[in-house]
């Protein structure tokens, strides 16, 4: 993946990301604060100095599903940038990612479609006692197969989207400033290893609404960010649905942020959220 496009996606999946309880691959991901039926909706920017432009939004969908041998349910992300993005750099990406009735992971497929650059991403997951394999192939136009590997490892492992369903399991209650939780992202050719430290409660003003939130900091160890220590920051909602409020990730060229802006059919009702009275 080009380091340009690894950036941008990895940065864009983290709002996905923000502390991982020490649940066991095979026994299946919790999902208390997630149900079926549920949309959610955030807004992306892009920061280079005093400018920060709307680029885009994305969609996320929990459903159930039984398209893929195995499968009980899939969650599906969908993201596209703004018109004014469209002009110089037009993305258009989608993921989906089948879990199986115990909520494991099988099976995810990626489809990258940004400006000039096209590629269908495919991640079959096989669980032995011992270790995670992971069958990893891209497919491109024209190129045909560019990777065809298996990834192993024997730490907790996920794809991009993933994080999502492991986020959700947090047991809010518990957090104590200083925590870190590992996991290792599936990312193409690379296993990708992040770690999520749990700072302390904290305030998110945006527009007329406050938000109640816990926040975090992550650490990527990928060559493709700023800095590998601290290379993003999430504030997640201090309720049961424990959703994303803000992420923000650092960049070669700048900053993303990205923003809560919608939801529907949600699990619980979202008592983070405070209108503030003008």
């Amino acid at each position: 993946m080009r380091r340009s496009t690894k950036q941008l996606t990895i940065s864009l999946f983290l709002l996905l990301a923000c502390c991982l309880y020490s649940t066991a691959q095979k026994t299946g991901l919790q999902s208390f604060s997630m149900k079926h039926g549920e949309n959610i909706v955030y807004d992306l920017y892009f920061k280079w100095g005093p400018i920060m432009p709307y680029a885009g939004d994305a969609t996320f969908n929990y459903k159930p599903d039984r398209s893929v041998a195995g499968a009980s349910s899939l969650l599906s992300m969908s993201f596209k940038t703004s018109k004014f993005f469209d002009g110089f750099f037009k993305m258009r990406d989608t993921l989906e990612g089948f879990y199986n009735h115990d909520n494991i992971l099988i099976y995810s497929i990626q489809r990258t479609n940004e400006g000039n650059y096209k590629a269908i991403d495919e991640l079959t997951f096989s669980y032995g006692a011992e270790k995670t394999s992971i069958h990893s192939k891209r497919i491109r136009p024209v190129k045909g197969v560019t990777i065809d590997t298996t990834l192993t490892t024997v730490d907790k492992v996920t794809d991009m989207l993933g994080v999502f369903f492991y986020m959700r399991g947090v047991n809010r209650k518990t957090l104590k400033p200083g925590d870190v939780f590992p996991l290792t992202v599936a990312v193409g050719r690379d296993l990708v290893k992040v770690q999520f430290i749990y700072q302390h409660q904290a305030i998110v003003e945006r527009g007329n609404v406050k938000y109640n939130t816990h926040y975090f900091i992550i650490d990527i160890f990928d060559d493709a960010f700023e800095s590998m220590k601290t290379a993003a920051e999430i504030w997640i909602g201090d309720d049961d649905n424990f959703l994303p409020i803000k992420l923000r990730s650092k960049l070669k060229i700048g900053y993303a942020e990205i923003y809560y802006k919608s939801a529907t059919s949600l699990a619980h009702p979202l008592t983070c959220c405070i209108h503030i009275k003008n």
